[in-house]
């Protein structure tokens, strides 16, 4: 995740000797949300990162720059069995987001292999996999690596109470659009940087 940045806070966070509470109180923040912020699990908005650079007494590029260089490209894959979907959707994800490494994939099996050999930051699960259940990868892909967003795709909305039982952060139903992609990565329960300006 957020490795750069929660290092580099950490470190101006002990050089200026303070707690991650103290900090917490000179930032009108709780002391969970710095923790959450040196364990990398979420990143500061830019007038959090400018109010924390004159909390620790430091330019604000320093922490700007660690804040984009967290992570080297977040992980984003999509499995949809129906390659003409798939490749659709795939664009869409490419537009919205193109900071990021996107993958996708037709088999689940395929998709489990990958996660399994790279850090996948948010994965966009169709729930019909041919017969596979999107929900069951779903559970595994949060075995491997319990941070991996999911958002759930469908052509039925009735699927999304079933998506309500797992611990995925969305649900959209198809077809895939840019609009709901934005809205969805608002909705993440472990952001990610996108190391732009803006964010």
């Amino acid at each position: 995740m957020s490795t750069l940045f929660a290092e580099t806070l950490r470190k101006l966070r002990v050089e200026n000797g303070l707690s991650r509470r103290e900090l917490a109180k000179r930032m009108y923040v709780t002391r969970s949300t710095v923790a959450r912020w040196e364990n990398g699990s979420r990143l500061p908005d830019a007038a959090m990162l400018s109010q924390l650079a004159r909390s620790l007494g430091v330019d604000v590029s320093a922490l700007l720059s660690s804040a984009a260089e967290s992570d080297e490209s977040p992980i984003v894959i999509m499995v949809d069995d129906r390659k003409a979907v798939l490749t659709g959707g795939l664009s869409v994800l490419e537009d919205v987001m193109s900071y990021a490494t996107i993958k996708g994939f037709t088999r689940p099996a395929e998709a489990v292999e990958y996660a399994r050999n790279n850090q996948v930051s948010l994965a966009f699960l169709d729930i019909e996999l041919g017969k596979t259940s999107g929900l069951d990868l779903c559970r595994t892909l949060l075995d491997i690596n319990r941070r991996t967003n999911v958002v759930f795709l469908t052509a039925y909305a009735e699927y999304s109470l079933d998506a309500c039982g797992t611990q995925a952060s969305g649900f959209m139903v198809k077809p895939i659009t840019p609009e709901g992609v934005r809205e969805q990565l608002t909705k993440l329960r472990y952001p990610f940087s996108s190391g732009s300006a803006d964010e």
